[in-house]
């Protein structure tokens, strides 16, 4: 609000209300009085006002009748009714019709000053944050059309890309296959470099769609069986690793609430990662359990695998981060970024600890 408030009073003792635009207009407001309703209304069709300081009591037409015909021409204006002693009991319940305040008659100056700073700093409030929602509401549309700019993003990648990459993939296969036998050993190497390296990628945009998708797609909250979901994602691992010795131990898992899919998801990405880093161990160990301390739940799985210098720890959870090159282990660098935003959007934290050839812990809260 720029300039000085501007206040309509209405009061039809006209000696009284022309004494109080007086007063008030020494005091730095802007002030304009009527002895009855229907001008007062009739002014606001025509001029922008702060505040209505109605009488109660008026012939025709009583204060609150007023404030009422004014709030539905102007919703912002702030209402304070003048009411005597024998009239409180009826300026309370003016108050639920929309008025903010009342003061009592005979006036003090020292009385109506602090009621007008009250009613005026509540009208700002208001209208900053009518703003703001405003300001909301404008965002939350920008934020749709960008989601739908995502969406077209995300099918142009996983079509306009893919498509090539396939190609890519197939032609030198079909190579291979026909002219395999009259390539020397440089051709069939760099054949077997191409075709990885298309593979390769094609894993790249899988894993950055699935990433993309996590902050679209909304929250399925439901009882959660941690316990069935871990033996689930573990019977699936043990398939693709059957040929491995891998000594796995699965404790106590209470259950839980969240999305089930995507903290399957989580528990996939841990759980790979740990069959993966411990490939080099001669006797690999794959624990799962839940911890209970000062009043958290936290998930871990841990492993006996090579482990990293957790230097590097903060830089984990990024998006294409690794600490391990592709030639050690394959992979893209955004299942960890994965589980980290799966935890965040559940309101939990994530978090590791690790040492170098001696292995790797990952926690993770769900608040429930």
């Amino acid at each position: 609000m720029t300039g000085p408030a501007r206040l309509l009073i209405v009061d039809d003792e006209v000696a009284l209300m022309q004494a109080l635009c007086d007063t008030l207009r020494d005091q730095g407001y802007e002030t304009t009085g009527f002895a009855s309703g229907p001008p007062a209304l009739a002014a606001l069709q025509n001029a922008k006002f702060d505040l209505l300081l109605a009488d109660l009591m008026m012939p025709g037409m009583d204060g609150i009748t007023l404030l009422q015909a004014a709030l539905q021409t102007d919703p912002d204006l702030v209402g304070i009714i003048m009411t005597g002693e024998g009239t409180v009991a009826t300026a309370v319940d003016a108050m639920k019709t929309g008025a903010l305040d009342y003061i009592l008659k005979p006036f003090k100056l020292s009385v109506i000053r602090p009621v007008l700073s009250r009613a005026l700093a509540m009208r700002r409030l208001r209208m900053e944050n009518a703003q703001l929602e405003q300001r909301l509401r404008e965002h939350a549309a920008e934020l749709e059309a960008t989601n739908k700019d995502l969406e077209a993003f995300s099918y142009s990648v996983s079509h306009d890309l893919r498509a090539p990459l396939r190609a890519i993939d197939g032609y030198c296969r079909i190579i291979e296959e026909e002219l395999g036998d009259k390539l020397d050993e440089l051709g069939q190497h760099l054949f077997k470099v191409v075709r990885d390296s298309s593979q390769r990628m094609g894993r790249l945009i899988d894993d950055l769609l699935a990433f993309a998708r996590l902050g679209r797609q909304p929250l399925s909250r439901q009882p959660v069986s941690i316990s069935a979901l871990v033996h689930e994602v573990v019977d699936e691992l043990r398939k693709e690793h059957v040929r491995r010795p891998i000594e796995l131990r699965v404790g106590d898992l209470p259950d839980d609430v969240g999305d089930p899919a995507l903290l399957k998801q989580v528990f996939v990405n841990l759980l790979s990662n740990a069959f993966k880093f411990t490939r080099g161990k001669e006797q690999a160990l794959v624990e799962v359990g839940c911890e209970q301390s000062t009043g958290e739940r936290s998930y871990f799985v841990r492993d006996n695998g090579t482990g990293f210098d957790m230097r590097h720890a903060s830089k984990l959870f990024e998006p294409f981060h690794r600490l391990h090159s592709g030639g050690e282990f394959e992979g893209t660098g955004v299942g960890l970024s994965i589980v980290h935003r799966v935890i965040q959007r559940h309101g939990g934290r994530v978090w590791v600890e690790a040492e170098v050839d001696k292995g790797a812990t990952f926690y993770f809260t769900l608040p429930g």
